[in-house]
């Protein structure tokens, strides 16, 4: 587990209603982190990544362009510690 991490992150700009949330679960799947995504009301989209820090760092690269409908205009990250995670779901 040492070599775990977690990464918290906020995306603003068009990230509701372009798939953005199934195309991270998706892609978080494929590079095998675990987390959550939901929609927030405010317009944003939250997430959590936990797993190898190469593989968290690749789904923070990839919420800078999410999917290919959306449009990201910033993105927020904060750095925790793991909490244990397993598997990636979408929220509500």
């Amino acid at each position: 587990m040492s070599d775990r991490t977690r990464a918290h992150v906020f995306a603003t700009g068009k990230v509701q209603g372009v798939y953005y949330r199934a195309t991270t679960r998706d892609t978080a799947k494929e590079v095998g982190v675990d987390g959550w995504v939901r929609n927030l009301e405010d317009g944003r989209v939250e997430a959590v990544f936990e797993g190898e820090t190469a593989a968290v760092e690749e789904m923070v690269e990839w919420c800078h362009t999410g999917s290919p409908r959306a449009r990201v205009d910033d993105l927020e990250v904060e750095y925790e510690d793991p909490e244990g995670l397993t598997d990636f779901e979408v929220r509500w």
